[in-house]
């Protein structure tokens, strides 16, 4: 209860400063109040274009992050258990890590439409944060608990829930909070350079064309509100899969 309260203070603190910044520059255009940009969301969310807007954009880097995360597990796992295959990887992983976003979608356009961009640009973006962080987890293992696992007969379900599952977990966890929020801001970047039709980067675009900066603010806001939820949501998931999967 006590960090809730603290976490809403924040909140409260940082909505003030953003309201005295915005009475002291005094111009819309520049900078809108935090109540201009709540009224506009309210006024957007009614609209008959918001929710595809939304839906098509979460879909795309949804299915980027989802695609880039189990190929950086499936890379990290041959990695770590063949150093053949780690050599081969470091190559690739560090270009793609130093690459520029605005260098991939300008470079992704002449291979796809921009329909698909944030498909693979977050797909570009989540390989390398998976890969290295598992990569890490797997090399981490601690090899006497396998051992004992083997000594013990422990079935081979059990084993891989107890021992190796529960070692590599946090650094799932760690590489799919990271992932998600950088595939969301590569995502919406792809989206605003590719401006695709019906997408939340579209909405960006045209904010910034018209200069309608209270719509800037509120597409912001509701990328910030989709990025926490399907973060959230999606280690849900993964929580209710292990668990499973460790009753079994």
């Amino acid at each position: 209860m006590k960090k809730k309260l603290i976490t809403a203070g924040a909140i409260v603190f940082w909505l003030a400063v953003w309201q005295i910044a915005a009475m002291a520059v005094g111009k819309s255009l520049l900078l809108a109040s935090p109540a201009e940009v709540i009224q506009r969301l309210f006024e957007l969310i009614p609209d008959a274009k918001f929710l595809p807007s939304v839906l098509f954009s979460t879909g795309k880097i949804m299915l980027g992050f989802a695609a880039g995360m189990t190929v950086g597990i499936l890379l990290a796992v041959l990695a770590g258990r063949h150093f053949f295959f780690e050599k081969i990887f470091a190559p690739l992983i560090t270009t793609v890590k130093a690459i520029p976003v605005a260098s991939f979608t300008i470079l992704a356009l002449i291979w796809i439409t921009s329909a698909n961009l944030s498909i693979l640009i977050t797909f570009l973006i989540a390989v390398p944060i998976a890969y290295s962080n598992i990569f890490e987890g797997i090399r981490s293992f601690d090899t006497k608990l396998t051992v004992m696992g083997k000594l013990f007969r422990v079935p081979p379900l059990r084993r891989f829930v107890g021992i190796y599952l529960s070692q590599i977990m946090p650094y799932f966890r760690s590489a799919a909070r990271l992932a998600v929020g950088m595939c969301w801001k590569s995502g919406i970047a792809a989206e605003v350079i590719g401006t695709p039709k019906g997408s939340l980067g579209e909405k960006l675009y045209n904010a910034k064309v018209y200069l309608e900066t209270a719509d800037l603010f509120a597409w912001t806001l509701v990328i910030i509100i989709l990025s926490i939820i399907t973060e959230k949501l999606f280690l849900l998931i993964v929580d209710l899969i292990v668990k499973r999967i460790g009753n079994l």
